[in-house]
């Protein structure tokens, strides 16, 4: 199959799978108990008041009809108005994605380095302390959730060693500098504020490795095992014999076959990570989308919820796209 063929179909089932996405979750955000037209207009407003958002919002009409209307509006980036903020949830979601996804990115920069890196350190030397040791602390990286992980750090470098900032963002005394990007490391350096960036960069560093840590765990333990299955083959033996130093082996040669299954399951955790982010980001009240979302559900914001899952979904779909197309190149026998 060509590459362009390839894509294309991958384009068309994520169509197909974010349509599907878009029915479960509008008719779960239906059917939470409560009443939307209390939540938004409040206890206090009066049932004409309530009867008439009803009408207004189409609350009244079946399932399908609603749905009709939404998907009509959504397809043109209207995911109507949040009853927290009485803004547009585009507009919200535009204010509060750019933190998450700089977090986000903070962590997959780690996983990348760290996870890999250890792998093919383990790899290069299996069986010894080194690798013994990174094989048994894995599995505590593994086993234990990035919101555990928030809390010890939170305890540890905000309470028994305060050298990291405890909460949200970028510190109270931090110049306001203007948002180019969204992304506040990057706005800093652009805009002449390299202390601001700084800032932010030491904000960034316990919620991104809490989200982090689970992922490196298990990339690391991935690329060693893959690596060493591929070490075992026999263009490895000649390729040594040739006299190529070993250094170049390992990262040349034989990190690209074994790197497919450690690109998937990093990629699928950095798709995952906007769904992690909830409580770590409730931990450090980070204002990411994450905790906007989550206020959003315990004030049943239908709008909001519906808008940030489909957010959510966009990126898990564009992020498994990516990992078939690198999987592709990496290895042309996946595109079959």
């Amino acid at each position: 199959m060509s590459g362009l063929k390839y894509v294309l179909k991958r384009l068309l089932q994520s169509i197909i799978v974010l349509l599907g996405l878009s029915v479960l979750i509008f008719c779960i955000a239906r059917v939470i108990p409560g009443d939307t037209a209390t939540m938004a207009l409040g206890s206090t407003a009066s049932e004409e008041a309530k009867e008439n958002y009803r009408e207004q919002h189409h609350l009244n009409d079946p399932l399908p009809i609603q749905y009709m209307y939404w998907i009509r509006d959504a397809v043109q980036g209207n995911f109507g108005n949040s009853t927290q903020t009485k803004r547009a949830v585009s507009d919200d979601i535009a204010d509060f994605l750019p933190a998450t996804l700089e977090l986000i990115l903070f962590a997959a920069v780690l996983e990348i380095v760290c996870g890999i890196g250890l792998g093919v350190a383990c790899a290069r030397r299996s069986g010894g302390i080194l690798d013994n040791t990174i094989r048994v602390t894995s599995y505590l990286g593994i086993a234990t959730p990035s919101y555990v992980w928030a809390i010890f750090f939170m305890l540890i470098f905000c309470f028994w060693i305060p050298i990291l900032p405890t909460i949200g963002r970028i510190s109270s005394g931090m110049p306001k500098i203007s948002t180019i990007t969204g992304f506040y490391i990057i706005d800093g350096l652009l805009t002449g504020n390299p202390a601001v960036s700084w800032d932010a960069f030491k904000h960034l560093i316990m919620p991104g490795t809490a989200l982090a840590l689970t992922g490196i765990a298990q990339s690391a333990r991935i690329t060693r095992s893959s690596m060493l299955d591929n070490m075992s083959k026999d263009f490895v033996g000649a390729e040594i014999s040739s006299g190529i130093p070993m250094k170049k082996v390992m990262w040349q040669y034989v990190l690209r076959p074994s790197a497919t299954p450690s690109v998937s399951i990093i990629a699928l955790d950095i798709a995952a990570m906007l769904g992690n982010a909830f409580v770590v980001e409730q931990v450090f009240s980070y204002p990411g989308i994450s905790k906007y979302c989550l206020n959003a559900i315990l004030n049943k914001d239908l709008n909001a919820i519906v808008g940030v899952v489909m957010v959510i979904g966009v990126a898990f779909l564009v992020v498994n796209i990516l990992v078939d197309i690198i999987s592709g190149f990496l290895d042309p026998r996946n595109r079959l």
